[in-house]
């Protein structure tokens, strides 16, 4: 065979594959996104869509919109998303979801909302058949408040005085369970409200007046950008402080106790990709998280001078060292 011959057959048979995926590939879509949340969680969103063979830059077009923690931009915002006439919106957090639903019954919105009830919300007629245009995954769970306690008190078994973070943009049913659990306990709460990253540093000032023995921070996006700084807060301060976020030990932090937050954004990303291949959104059910996990930061409390118990030790899913 000539070499010419040859290389033209070679060129033909790789192209072939090529070709075969190109065809395969859906047809461009457009998404919308409006949030706070970058980076790893971002990433797991589109890993999740990525499954249905949507990759962005080539069939997927994102439309992003970030509010930094400033709730008053939601609504402009997400009357701009509406106004593209876009495939799917994807929000994060209960005060861009509230701003889309409120834009829009039209267009499918998949929702990751870690301090609303979907139902109490007039989200969805059903968990199992929602019936409208949103779906995605929620968690409302009250109760992890009473586990929060419990972790704090097996730390500091003397406890008495407790901070709260409270993000106002979350809604009440958190804080009225932290008050609840408090009160069943025999624990005065120190409840600072957060609206913006500005108020933090103001928040800290009240909670170290108050003298805290510990912290609990109730969930929202904008409490979960500023685990850094609140990591920082508690270690100064020497008192242990537990969040939802696993990013909280991560970033110095002393304890989290939630879901696999990164999942929870892929399956986001499943939902979008399904909606975009044919699904309907009312027939989505809406899924609860229903692992938690318990992440301690041994380094942090040796840090603080705190000791931990063997009992609490074991039951960690994950000792940072």
């Amino acid at each position: 065979m000539h070499r010419r011959s040859f290389l033209r057959g070679f060129v033909t048979v790789a192209a072939a594959p090529l070709a075969a995926e190109a065809q395969r590939r859906p047809p461009t879509a457009r998404l919308g996104y409006l949030g706070i949340a970058r980076g790893p969680l971002a990433d797991a969103f589109l890993d999740g869509i990525r499954e249905f063979g949507y990759l962005e830059g080539q069939n997927l077009l994102v439309e992003r919109r970030q509010y930094e923690g400033d709730i008053l931009r939601l609504p402009e915002l997400a009357a701009e998303l509406v106004r593209l006439k876009l495939d799917v919106i994807f929000a994060t957090g209960p005060a861009p979801v509230n701003a889309v639903a409120r834009a829009t019954r039209e267009i499918p919105l998949v929702a990751i909302d870690l301090e609303s009830d979907p139902l109490e919300a007039g989200f969805a007629g059903t968990l199992a058949r929602p019936g409208g245009n949103i779906t995605g995954v929620f968690l409302d769970l009250p109760e992890l408040i009473g586990k929060w306690f419990e972790f704090l008190r097996t730390i500091v078994p003397t406890l008495l005085r407790v901070g709260v973070l409270w993000d106002l943009a979350t809604g009440r049913a958190r804080h009225k369970a932290a008050i609840a659990n408090a009160s069943s306990i025999g624990i005065r709460l120190e409840i600072v409200e957060v609206r913006s990253p500005d108020d933090f540093a103001g928040g800290f000032a009240r909670l170290a007046r108050a003298r805290a023995e510990a912290l609990i921070q109730l969930s929202s996006p904008l409490i979960f950008l500023e685990a850094p700084r609140v990591a920082e807060f508690a270690m100064s301060k020497r008192i242990p402080a537990i969040s939802l976020f696993r990013a909280f030990p991560d970033a110095g932090g002393f304890m989290s106790y939630g879901p696999d937050i990164g999942d929870l954004y892929r399956r986001c990303g499943v939902y979008a990709g399904k909606i975009l291949t044919g699904a309907k959104t009312s027939a989505l059910p809406i899924e609860r998280p229903t692992r938690f996990f318990l992440t301690i930061n041994r380094k942090a409390a040796t840090l603080q001078g705190v000791s931990i118990p063997q009992s609490l030790l074991l039951r960690a899913d994950q000792i940072i060292q």
